[in-house]
């Protein structure tokens, strides 16, 4: 009786030998293939995070969330002007100059011709302000994004791979910036700065104090890669270092840095809605989500509405940001994930 073990197939390379019962028992040769294991095994990191997102529903509708901000905050000029209202525009009539200019009508003043309603006393539009909004945060999370995860990963490629005085150079200045009270540094240079781009600034002082966790990260992946064999046989075959830590190093490193750049995004906005908050951030009449939130506390008895619906905007951007994060990194770093 031939036999054949679960899962393979014997292909033109196969070879028999005897089994338990005396008979042949036909062994995988060179072609033969190992079911789904092989293919799961054999597929990019790209495929694998396609196929696991596409598993996992949480994941889906947070990518979706995702997708719906980035696309409001690219055509805010556009959501503004379908709305019939800018961000800066006062409408007296959709207040109650008797009430404290309290809204008119129902839940803070919704209408068909204020879609999420008005603020109290100005009058201004919410839905204008909110997708602005959403513009002014995503716009500075990302660039402060991008600033620390090339930032991050160059100092850490550098670091692993070069060693020595390499490494303990940027390893000090990674501790050094770390330990720095990096949210007094931001609210003290952001106060005294007066004539200059708020946006600019901001992206620039978060970036800065950013860039080490990346570090730290490439740095490890760094490590565990320059004495890889493929690595070694490119130095052997003659070629230089900017040659190995770019068709060999990066790429190995690229999911985790993936991995990390997408639960970073969240800690930016949240970051800059904090500052906004605080009155140290974008400045009036550009609007913000924690501007907006900070300006509601006054009226959060009269009308919530204008305390909640920021407030909402804001925590399922975060939200969806990090466990779409969560999810990428489980895929892409799996061992990092780990406690």
């Amino acid at each position: 009786m031939t036999t054949t073990a679960p899962g393979a197939e014997a292909g033109p390379g196969a070879e028999a030998g005897p089994g338990a019962d005396g008979g042949p028992v036909a062994s995988a040769g060179p072609r033969a293939t190992a079911g789904p294991a092989a293919a799961a095994t054999g597929s990019s990191p790209w495929q694998l995070a396609r196929r696991e997102l596409r598993r996992r529903p949480a994941v889906r509708v947070s990518l979706c969330v995702v997708l719906l901000f980035v696309l409001m905050a690219a055509t805010a000029p556009w959501l503004g002007a379908l709305g019939g209202w800018s961000p800066e525009e006062f409408d007296k009539a959709a207040v109650d100059p008797y009430l404290g200019g309290q809204p008119l009508g129902p839940l803070g003043g919704i209408s068909p011709e204020h879609w999420l309603g008005v603020e109290p006393v100005t009058g201004r539009d919410l839905f204008a302000r909110v997708v602005h909004g959403a513009q002014v945060s995503l716009l500075i999370a990302f660039a402060a994004t991008a600033i620390v995860v090339v930032a991050g990963t160059a100092a850490g490629i550098a670091a692993g791979y070069f060693g020595g005085r390499t490494d303990t150079l940027l390893s000090r200045l990674m501790d050094l910036t770390m330990s720095f009270p990096s949210l007094i540094f931001m609210i003290a240079m952001l106060s005294v700065a007066k004539d200059v781009n708020r946006i600019v600034l901001m992206t620039a002082v978060i970036g800065v104090f950013g860039w080490p966790g990346v570090a730290r990260v490439v740095r490890g992946q760094t490590l565990s890669l320059k004495h890889r064999e493929y690595v070694d046989a490119a130095r052997v075959g003659g070629a230089g270092s900017w040659r190995i830590l770019t068709r060999d190093i990066l790429p190995g490193v690229s999911g985790p840095v993936i991995a990390y750049t997408t639960l970073l995004i969240p800690g930016m906005i949240s970051t800059e809605a904090a500052l906004s908050y605080l009155g140290v951030g974008v400045r009036p009449p550009t609007p913000s989500w924690g501007q907006m939130i900070a300006e509601s506390v006054a009226f959060y008895e009269t009308d919530p509405m204008y305390f909640v619906i920021p407030s909402t905007f804001l925590f399922l951007a975060v939200l969806a940001f990090t466990l779409l994060g969560d999810a990428l990194r489980d895929i892409l770093d799996p061992r990092g994930g780990r406690s």
